[in-house]
């Protein structure tokens, strides 16, 4: 198992050793240490790559991930998994705000809690979290999934569009057109595959489903202060 040791090896010489297995398929597992809160560790990673950093890191870690398993012993900065297509990004600790921004695909596993701007425009990723999470949460979401184990902060889901929010906790309030939705019997498939895969210890009857009301689709002058 190859161990790069982030206190002697450049940033830039990491992220390189890591995208080059990973271009190659290798079925190897990578060991970063001493990551020191280091930005954009692990990014651009594109093959069935395993890695694991002992310890946390800054901004955008596993940002753009493509097919790669990437684990975080420790907490992450802003932006972990931006903009994820595939794979697996878990996260031990907390995570900072705009966890999994943009993420097309993938499933982002955050064992603490999330800060603000969970999942926001999120376009197909997966995400569970395991504690709470911060205020505008799933803002633009447009498609995929949002777990949250714990409490929900303000303006959760603003200006969503079909992307489905499953809270265990407290909400502290909507955004404009979030609605709380029927739990229906394929809700309930949907969210015990997640929690299955994400390790959480939850009953899918346990949540409550928010989603898009539909009334700013279009613009319609009688909904004018909500957009």
């Amino acid at each position: 198992m190859p161990t790069i040791d982030m206190s002697k090896t450049e940033l830039r010489e990491v992220n390189a050793t890591l995208q080059s297995a990973a271009g190659t398929q290798a079925t190897e597992a990578y060991v970063l240490e001493n990551p020191r809160g280091s930005h954009a560790v692990a990014v651009g990673l594109n093959g069935p790559l395993d890695v694991t950093v002992k310890g946390s890191t800054g901004y955008y870690c596993a940002g753009m991930n493509k097919d790669a398993t990437i684990h975080v012993e420790g907490s992450a900065g802003p932006g972990v998994a931006e903009n994820m297509m595939s794979g697996t990004v878990v996260i031990d600790g907390d995570a900072s705000q705009y966890a999994g921004a943009t993420g097309h695909g993938g499933l982002l596993v955050i064992k603490g809690n999330a800060s603000s701007r969970c999942g926001i425009s999120m376009k197909g990723i997966d995400i569970v979290v395991h504690g709470s999470i911060g205020h505008m949460s799933a803002f633009m979401a447009q498609k995929g999934n949002l777990v949250v184990l714990g409490d929900a902060g303000d303006a959760l889901g603003d200006s969503l569009y079909e992307a489905r929010l499953f809270v265990r906790g407290s909400v502290k309030s909507l955004g404009a057109d979030c609605v709380e939705k029927e739990m229906r019997p394929e809700h309930l498939e949907i969210l015990a595959d997640l929690l299955a895969r994400a390790g959480a210890d939850a009953k899918p009857e346990e949540f409550k489903r928010y989603g898009s009301a539909r009334t700013l689709y279009n613009f319609n002058i009688d909904n004018a202060d909500a957009y």
